[in-house]
């Protein structure tokens, strides 16, 4: 087994952090990483969404009855009806090819993942500058109704409030200064 099996790296923040930016950006930028596809129940998300590079889009069905094998590692309902998780399978997936396993996943999904690997895991929360600047990131995605950013704004104050539970925060307020200072602490974290 090489240095960097067996690891994990958890990047956690309220949705339109920037967090799915950061880890695109480590993976280009960082040996050895391999993206964790989570799997999810919500519909694709237009057509540049695809199953088993994105998400492994599961029916309900599908879901539960993995959840009655126990083939993940973590899952939940994150909204009504939306299921999200990781897959025992897709994270032996990654160590197998000899890669440090690297998830972009909610609040709640990273403390479980981080309670899971332990110290083989590095758990980071992405910041965001304000409230406002997080509402005009979702709105520029141009998917959400008024009722799902209203969700979203009220998750992401809730979610905020578990920063003081990860090992490390990144301030994403300047992409360029968050992705370096994301890939000093990964690598230093990947050479242990």
């Amino acid at each position: 087994m090489n240095q960097v099996q067996g690891k994990a790296i958890i990047f956690s923040a309220p949705s339109g952090s920037g967090k799915t930016s950061l880890v695109k950006h480590l993976i280009q930028h960082v040996p050895n990483l391999g993206f964790s596809i989570s799997a999810c129940t919500r519909d694709k998300r237009g057509r540049h969404e695809v199953h088993g590079r994105d998400y492994y889009f599961l029916s309900i069905e599908e879901f539960k009855n993995n959840i009655d094998k126990d083939a993940f590692v973590e899952w939940e309902e994150v909204y009504e009806g939306n299921f999200y998780g990781t897959l025992k399978q897709e994270v032996q997936r990654i160590w197998d090819s000899g890669k440090a396993v690297i998830f972009d996943v909610d609040v709640k999904g990273g403390l479980a993942l981080k309670k899971y690997f332990g110290e083989n895991g590095l758990a980071i929360f992405v910041k965001v500058p304000s409230m406002e600047v997080l509402e005009s990131r979702l709105n520029d995605r141009g998917t959400e109704t008024p009722e799902s950013l209203s969700r979203r704004i009220y998750k992401a104050k809730f979610e905020m409030t578990f920063e003081p539970q990860f090992d490390v925060s990144i301030f994403n307020d300047d992409f360029e200064r968050a992705s370096a200072e994301a890939v000093r602490l990964v690598s230093e974290f990947l050479a242990k």
